[in-house]
């Protein structure tokens, strides 16, 4: 029973230190190495030696230095292995690098943005900046990022390898650009720092052990971003979205678990000290030079929702405004159906519906939930319900939350007999 229980013990510790720590870890192993790949091997060699380690030993005091110890141990090894001909100088200069470094006492300095931008150099193919930080950061496996960015498992992985792969053979370095390399490299930064603190975000009950903890570390990278780059606007902005969504966890579900849309939230379960922090960022944003970007425009549209904390209303013209800003900057189909959505409640659902009609054909919405959600929502204000009642089984159809799932079915089931 006893070695039950320090297996489990050492199982939980191993977990939380890969929760807290992984993406530092990588981060200063890959810095030296300037080797990702290199760095990701030795950190798991590093946790499966702690998973037979420790429940012998017990947990050490500090879990984040004895796998660093364990993963440069093992990084010397593999680079001795291959010091093996007249080629094999970087292997042994990382060899004296990593032997004379000892951190068991300190802390491990934090190189996450700086292997973040190592991710996003212009040499790395743009399509996959953001799923290497995912991984590199986060420990996303191949599997996971292939399914949020619907590309085959397979396809998904072999371009993280590739990727990987050219940081070592073009020697990308690890560090914060300079300020006129920042603007083509910034932006790949800030959609990896948003996918991360999405991905949290999807899982509002926070029982997905996969996702547990992303949204606080999207939230986390976004204030670094913004320290390390207090004049860049969007990033202000950025962080700002992600703190008016972080303002509303508590209220989207209710006390049975229900799902609550946005509109029908209570304001009193709104976090008022992350929405005037929010505020803030947006105002600072607003009188840095330069139109307003994505961010900043998306983050508007969560502040004049938050703004019903206060009025007791909600300005869906104001609101649908933004959506026009947004539309001309992305032309996303995304961003059609919010517009959409926003026209319905400041003009009626024929105007609503007249806007959707814009993105019908796009192929791409024919399994994305929220167009047939939003849909069916329309037609059934407009009174077609037979339309409605198709669009909503189609929603409900594509539709993996559960509480999502039933609030959509209640939805339905307003309609009436069919």
């Amino acid at each position: 029973m006893g070695d039950a229980t320090q297996d489990a013990s050492a199982r939980d510790a191993a977990e939380a230190a890969a929760r807290r720590s992984y993406g530092r870890l990588v981060a200063f192993l890959a810095a030296r190495a300037r080797d990702v790949a290199a760095a990701e091997d030795a950190l798991s060699a590093a946790f499966e030696a702690a998973l037979r380690d420790w429940p012998q030993h017990g947990v050490p005091d500090n879990p984040e230095a004895w796998l660093y110890t364990a993963a440069r141990r093992s990084m010397i090894d593999a680079a001795r292995r291959r010091a093996t001909h007249d080629a094999a100088a970087p292997d042994l200069l990382l060899v004296a690098d990593l032997s004379t470094e000892d951190l068991a006492e300190r802390a491990i300095p934090d190189e996450r943005l700086a292997l973040m931008f190592a991710c996003a150099h212009p040499a790395i193919d743009a399509g996959v900046h953001a799923p290497l930080m995912l991984q590199t950061i986060l420990g996303f496996d191949a599997a996971s990022i292939a399914s949020a960015f619907l590309v085959a498992p397979s396809a998904m992985g072999q371009r993280l390898v590739r990727a990987k792969a050219k940081i070592k053979q073009a020697r990308i370095p690890f560090r914060i650009p300079d300020a006129d390399e920042l603007p083509e490299r910034v932006d790949a930064v800030l959609r990896a720092i948003y996918a991360t603190y999405s991905a949290g975000w999807s899982d509002p009950a926070g029982t997905d052990s996969c996702l547990r903890n992303l949204a606080g570390e999207g939230i986390w990278l976004g204030r670094l971003t913004v320290a390390l780059l207090p004049d860049d606007a969007e990033a202000r902005g950025l962080l700002a979205l992600m703190l008016h969504a972080e303002a509303r966890r508590a209220a989207r579900r209710d006390a049975a678990g229900h799902y609550v849309a946005l509109a029908d939230q209570d304001p009193r379960w709104w976090d008022d000290a992350l929405i005037d922090e929010a505020e803030a960022l947006l105002q600072r944003a607003s009188r840095l030079s330069g139109p307003p970007g994505r961010y900043q425009l998306e983050a508007a549209v969560q502040s004049v929702h938050a703004a019903r904390r206060h009025s007791g209303r909600t300005d869906w013209a104001a609101i649908a405004a933004l959506y026009d800003a947004l539309m001309s900057l992305s032309g996303s189909p995304v961003v059609a159906i919010n517009r959409a959505v926003a026209l319905a409640e400041s003009q009626g659902a024929a105007a609503g519906l007249a806007a959707l009609q814009q993105v019908d054909d796009d192929p791409r919405l024919a399994d994305y939930q929220p167009y047939w959600a939003a849909r069916a929502g329309l037609l059934a204000r407009a009174g077609d319900h037979a339309a409605a009642d198709a669009a909503y089984a189609r929603a409900i159809g594509l539709e993996s939350d559960p509480a999502v799932r039933r609030f959509l079915q209640a939805q339905r089931a307003r309609l009436g007999p069919r």
